[in-house]
């Protein structure tokens, strides 16, 4: 676990967390004791959660298994497909915004896979569970084994995905990078186990951090950012370009421990 930090934790006005493979394993939901840790930590701090998945991939990870009050809900704040888009709590998820790409950027997003994978003479695995490559509105993802893996396998499905991932990480980077070049004036990033996404240039979680500072008034070095991609080549690498202080983690597990670290003692 690498940390940064320059004041001291329990002083921070905005708890940030990544959503896949921090809060709860990929395309999978959060456990009971991520549940009590989240609603120890809403009764003290504002927390917001940025990911790559559209909303209702947040509503089965997170909110269809938080157990807390409604009046806590207030203080948490969604930033879906690398807060192309956000979400507040008010009687309901109300949308503030959404920033969609354009069909002509769509276009081009899809040809760029087509030339890529010829280059490289891409073999897909011999079966994929639903879309590999999914249009999200503001972000067009890939996901090697497709995107409903975990939904229509479970455990396995996670388990599959680590494999993958543990296997092909240099390749998902070879693709990704090459996509960029293709793709000069969007945004590319290797993203959660077996994933790619692609946005508008600047979407990428720095710009969700300035978004969150702009909406939630709260300054950037006034937070702390939780997430498993703080890496080069990771989609939570952007961060590190702004002064905000983070824990670098690699699962739900070392998550928990930061929340704990956070609290003040009950």
């Amino acid at each position: 676990m690498k940390i940064t930090h320059r004041q001291n934790l329990k002083n921070k006005n905005l708890i940030v967390f990544d959503l896949d493979g921090t809060l709860a394993p990929s395309k999978s939901t959060i456990d009971k004791e991520m549940n009590r840790l989240l609603e120890r930590l809403l009764m003290q701090k504002n927390v917001a959660v940025i990911g790559g998945g559209k909303l209702e991939l947040f509503k089965h990870q997170l909110l269809n298994r938080l157990k807390v009050p409604k009046d806590l809900l207030t203080k948490l704040f969604l930033f879906p497909v690398t807060a192309t888009s956000f979400f507040r709590y008010n009687n309901g998820w109300k949308n503030i915004y959404t920033h969609n790409l354009t069909a002509d950027q769509v276009d081009r997003i899809m040809s760029a896979f087509t030339k890529v994978f010829k280059e490289i003479d891409y073999k897909k695995p011999e079966k994929t569970y639903g879309e590999t490559i999914e249009n999200r509105g503001s972000q067009i993802t890939w996901s090697a084994l497709g995107q409903d893996v975990v939904k229509v396998l479970g455990d396995k499905g996670v388990e599959l995905k680590n494999k993958w991932r543990d296997k092909n990480t240099p390749l998902k980077l070879k693709i990704a990078k090459l996509l960029q070049k293709y793709l000069p004036d969007l945004e590319v990033h290797a993203a959660g186990y077996t994933s790619i996404d692609i946005t508008k240039k600047g979407i990428d979680k720095a710009y969700g951090l300035k978004q969150m500072e702009k909406f939630l008034k709260v300054k950037i070095k006034n937070m702390v950012f939780i997430g498993d991609a703080i890496f080069p080549g990771g989609n939570d690498y952007a961060i590190t370009k702004t002064p905000v202080d983070y824990f670098a983690i690699k699962d739900p597990e070392e998550a928990k421990k930061v929340i704990r670290k956070i609290l003040k003692p009950a």
